[in-house]
């Protein structure tokens, strides 16, 4: 078995690829068809940001890493800092929110959405159940093919800050059950919620 996860393992390091990438196109459906503004929190290397910039007439990002601020041209600051006002026809947030309190974080990231607005997260969860152990044994094959196949095609695999995740899947629904969250392949989860309007 040691042997099996090493060589996963070189596989892995030798076809770097993006995991967060890999949901832009999702994030991209789920777009507000009316959107003008949009912010982009935690927005590491711009990957999103310019994909955004092409379907949103006015898009920001801010990232609290100042090497990934300067990468992505964004601006660097916390979520918490932002000017507390509704500024945003839609709020996107990949791999960020397991960085910071959950609950705080989601009240913060709704605040800035206008009425009818939306919040487009792409999260990181701890794994905890059947369910989640189960996804994760179809995402190690899909992964080592995605990155054979595409390498850094894929997306940027940049390395960026990273932290465990700490919430279950069971805790972020708590913590957003107005949204709908859904377990998704390659460790992570979308949740989307709309702004009453």
């Amino acid at each position: 078995m040691r042997t099996l996860l090493d060589w996963i393992d070189r596989v892995n390091a030798a076809h770097p690829w993006s995991h967060n990438d890999h949901y832009i196109p999702w994030i991209l459906r789920q777009l507000p068809p009316a959107a003008e503004r949009a912010l982009d929190v935690g927005c590491g290397t711009g990957t999103l940001l310019r994909a955004l910039a092409g379907r949103v007439a006015v898009v920001d990002g801010i990232d609290c890493d100042p090497a990934m601020a300067a990468r992505s041209g964004a601006r660097r600051a916390d979520l918490f800092d932002l000017p507390p006002e509704p500024a945003y026809d839609v709020v996107t947030t990949v791999a960020m929110l397991h960085h910071v309190p959950l609950e705080p974080g989601l009240t913060r990231l709704r605040s800035l959405l206008r009425p009818g607005g939306r919040l487009l997260v792409v999260g990181c969860y701890r794994q905890a159940t059947a369910a989640d152990r189960a996804t994760d044994l179809l995402a190690v094959p899909a992964n080592l093919a995605i990155g054979v196949l595409a390498g850094r095609r894929a997306g940027d695999a940049t390395p960026a800050p990273t932290a465990p995740a700490r919430e279950t899947l069971r805790e972020i629904r708590a913590a957003a059950p107005a949204a709908a969250v859904r377990r998704r392949v390659f460790w992570r989860y979308t949740l989307v919620e709309d702004a009453a309007g």
